[in-house]
């Protein structure tokens, strides 16, 4: 249990979320709100109009327009979720850190491995809880194939397939577009966190990696079109697309084992949801409808199968019991830092083509 929260037994846990945009907004305010654990406190952006929307969707929470503010009022927080630009992500958790507060950053967790492990032992040495938001951990697809690969429902699994996918010629201006890797632009930092991430999650380490990066927009700062080829110390390959300029979609998951394979299409609807309003306490929040359930099996014999309810409030859940009462983390940030490696090796062995 962390200083500030062993002070405060039974109280909620007082967070502050920096940044207002997709990730504050959808990902982390509409669960710290629901989770009767957490109090949300106080929301930095500096956008005007973001504050604006910030007072009037999360009225007990001040709105400030920097982290000098937020640095100011740690004696009355605990918690800290970094939802701001990737490339602000170690430097404000590192202040966060010695500000004396526990800290979410959300993915990826740094530009550079180093920049991880730095914060991993500077959290270590201040007893300090750090984790990483990798949300999609708790993608219902993915907690199924997590269940059919652990369940033997597959046999040995010899290859993965996995992709995020969309069309998006003209993209609206925005830091994601405008950032370049080095900043923690492109979307192999962007989707290929979560894709890396997945596929080390079911399958382990990683012997062998070879990577094809595109930048398809004109003008584009950073990849926009990336194939990730990884051999698994385990044996199985994983084939990893993301790409913002697919006219056409492929399956979401296509996963090819010894005894039957499971094939899945389209993307987890809470993140949808969220966006249309929804809140994670809405009955049916995270199910899928049956039309679009995965199918298991081997070809002219595949049923379908129920998709597992996704859930990015387990997250928060978690990362309650790990500040209270020592649990581990939702998220090892050791995972994170070995996912930057592996975007690190990525981006030193593809041929770049402008």
């Amino acid at each position: 249990m962390t200083d500030a929260a062993s002070a405060r037994v039974g109280d909620p846990i007082r967070t502050a979320v920096v940044g207002f945009g997709t990730s504050g907004r959808v990902f982390h305010a509409p669960f710290l709100d629901a989770d009767p654990a957490y109090s949300l406190d106080v929301i930095v952006t500096r956008d005007g109009s973001r504050r604006a929307a910030a007072a009037a969707r999360h009225p007990s929470a001040a709105t400030v327009a920097t982290v000098d503010g937020l640095w100011a009022a740690a004696d009355r927080l605990d918690l800290v979720v970094i939802g701001s630009p990737s490339g602000t992500h170690a430097t404000l958790a590192d202040a966060a850190l010695d500000a004396g507060l526990d800290v979410v950053v959300d993915k990826p967790f740094a530009v550079t491995a180093d920049e991880g492990r730095a914060l991993i032992a500077k959290a270590a040495r201040l007893g300090r809880t750090l984790t990483v938001f990798q949300n999609r951990r708790w993608d219902g697809d993915f907690r199924t194939v997590r269940r059919l690969v652990e369940s033997d429902a597959l046999g040995e699994v010899r290859r993965f397939e996995s992709r995020f996918e969309w069309w998006k010629p003209q993209p609206p201006a925005s830091w994601k577009t405008e950032a370049t890797p080095a900043e923690g632009g492109g979307i192999l930092y962007d989707l290929g966190t979560h894709l890396i991430d997945q596929a080390v999650q079911l399958f382990g380490p990683v012997a062998e990696l070879t990577a094809e990066i595109d930048r398809r927009r004109p003008g584009a700062a950073a990849d926009d079109d990336v194939f990730v080829a990884l051999r698994h110390e385990s044996g199985t390959r994983s084939h990893l697309w993301m790409n913002a300029v697919a006219p056409v979609f492929g399956p979401r998951f296509h996963v090819l084992g010894s005894r039957a394979g499971y094939t899945s299409w389209g993307l987890d609807g809470q993140e949808p949801a969220l966006i249309a309003g929804a809140l994670p306490t809405d009955p049916g929040f995270g199910e899928t409808p049956e039309a679009r359930w995965g199918v298991l099996g081997v070809d002219g014999a595949a049923r379908p199968v129920p998709t597992d309810r996704g859930d990015y409030g387990e997250f928060y859940r978690l990362l309650d019991a790990a500040i209270r009462d020592g649990a581990p983390v939702p998220v090892d940030p050791s995972d994170a830092v070995a996912v930057l490696e592996l975007i690190e090796q990525a981006h030193a062995a593809a041929s770049v083509t402008a």
